[in-house]
């Protein structure tokens, strides 16, 4: 697949590392991949979230050609699995911007957040009220956990600090999804679609698993799963693989208990993709004709070794001084046999940890745990069937560099009767120039509904 060189220039400008905290907790990861068998399920999730759930307005605005309504409720997701959600993403934020004079129905389409998109800006100017001027549809604009308003006090911008939290973020959203989509039911819209772009895309389409009825689905910019985003297209040279392999090659229970939890087994599952490698190099080719000459994140340098073997004996060093006196007094050893354990102590340190660090595989082996961990959240042959699947509409960029489609199942293979529209160009071209051919496929999949299903509310 030919890929744009613009979103590889786009891609060297972002500065900032994805990931800088790692993979997560290993007892997070485990309670979200225990989650996801049951959100993966739509029969199993009919009674999650109440219908009456409560949901809140405390702010109206009136504008020009339209009403801005602002939001909120408590996430779902704190009550099913506690604490999983920072403090601060457990309100959940929206937008609800309706027209003045409604045409002949109600119809609304929620749209979720792309990589980058805090707050409700972007979409209301791009995507909401050109909609209303267009055809009379109103959006709600929820608010990504992570970002925002819900975004972590340590995490820098829109870069997730841990693999995991884009996990929670997906399954918080399928549940927030569900508690608007029946609030809006309630107070008599109709018809109700979802939409989003890029991250926004992949997110709408898991929430739609999830929805026990027809409703159209407009995926733009986003594919069959998050995998390929991470390991072989651009992005995957901003994550940040030092510490991912580090805490891979140190931590034991990624490699012996996290990936017995991995249940997605699909022809394009990281344990039947032996070229996944192969699509890496052709990746770091482009970029080196880009001038994006990096390194190979799995390469440690002598000196980097030499630090954080250094960091073990003087954090070793520290805390014998520091016990010193009372393990003189109470037990009256003394500071040779101290010296002693603690020698032998980073010895073993050196002879395990080092060489774990340094095995050839290593890499690789990061990149197959990656694709395994984001397959089994993110792939949508995980999750349910939406229920009418010639309702989706999927808008593609042919050269898109981010979401790349190589090597995964297609969107076509998983829900055979969704339609899918390829543009020109790439990722960010499309973003920037294409916000038009997006909201027509929005109208045309909400057009199909209507004449499908003219009963239906």
């Amino acid at each position: 697949m030919a890929v744009s060189r613009l979103d590889v220039f786009y891609r060297r400008l972002l500065l900032t590392k994805l990931f800088i905290g790692g993979w997560g907790k290993p007892e997070d990861l485990k309670r979200i991949f225990e989650f996801r068998k049951i959100i993966g399920d739509r029969e199993k999730c009919k009674s999650l979230v109440p219908m009456d759930y409560p949901v809140y307005i405390n702010k109206t605005e009136d504008l020009t050609d339209c009403k801005v309504h602002d939001g909120f409720f408590m996430s779902p997701l704190e009550h099913l699995v506690p604490g999983i959600l920072p403090p601060e993403a457990v309100k959940a934020r929206f937008q609800f911007i309706v027209p003045k004079k409604w045409q002949r129905n109600r119809p609304v389409c929620i749209h979720l957040a792309g990589t980058g998109d805090h707050f409700f800006w972007r979409r209301r100017t791009l995507m909401a009220r050109p909609m209303i001027k267009e055809a009379g549809m109103a959006s709600l604009l929820l608010e990504n956990p992570y970002y925002g308003y819900r975004k972590p006090k340590d995490q820098l911008r829109s870069s997730l600090k841990n693999v995991s939290d884009l996990f929670v973020m997906g399954g918080a959203l399928i549940l927030e999804s569900t508690v608007l989509l029946r609030w809006l039911e309630r107070d008599g819209y109709w018809p109700l679609g979802m939409t989003g772009i890029s991250m926004g895309g992949y997110m709408a389409s898991l929430a739609v698993t999830n929805w026990p009825k027809p409703i159209p689905l407009i995926p733009c910019l986003s594919w069959s799963t998050a995998s390929s985003v991470f390991t072989t297209g651009v992005l995957s040279k901003a994550v940040n693989w030092t510490e991912l392999e580090k805490q891979y090659a140190v931590n034991s229970v990624y490699e012996e208990e996290i990936i017995k939890l991995l249940e997605y087994c699909g022809a394009d599952s990281f344990k039947m993709v032996p070229g996944l490698l192969k699509n890496v190099n052709s990746l770091d080719h482009l970029l080196s004709l880009s001038g994006d000459h990096e390194v190979s994140v799995s390469q440690y340098s002598k000196t980097q070794m030499e630090a954080e073997v250094g960091g073990g004996l003087e954090g070793c060093r520290a805390g014998e001084r520091e016990q010193e006196s009372s393990s003189l007094n109470s037990s009256g050893t003394s500071l040779d046999t101290v010296t002693r354990n603690c020698g032998a102590h980073n010895s073993h340190w050196k002879k395990t940890d080092s060489a774990k660090l340094n095995r050839p595989s290593l890499h690789k082996e990061s990149i197959s745990f990656m694709k395994g961990v984001m397959d089994e959240c993110t792939h949508m042959a995980n999750f349910s069937v939406p229920v009418d699947t010639s309702l989706i509409i999927v808008v593609q960029a042919k050269e898109d560099a981010y979401i790349p489609r190589t090597g995964v199942l297609s969107l076509q293979e998983i829900w055979p009767e969704c339609e899918v529209r390829y543009l020109n160009g790439g990722h960010i071209s499309a973003y920037l120039f294409k916000q038009n051919v997006f909201r027509q496929a929005i109208y045309d999949a909400f057009n199909r509904f209507c004449l499908k299903y003219p009963n239906l509310h």
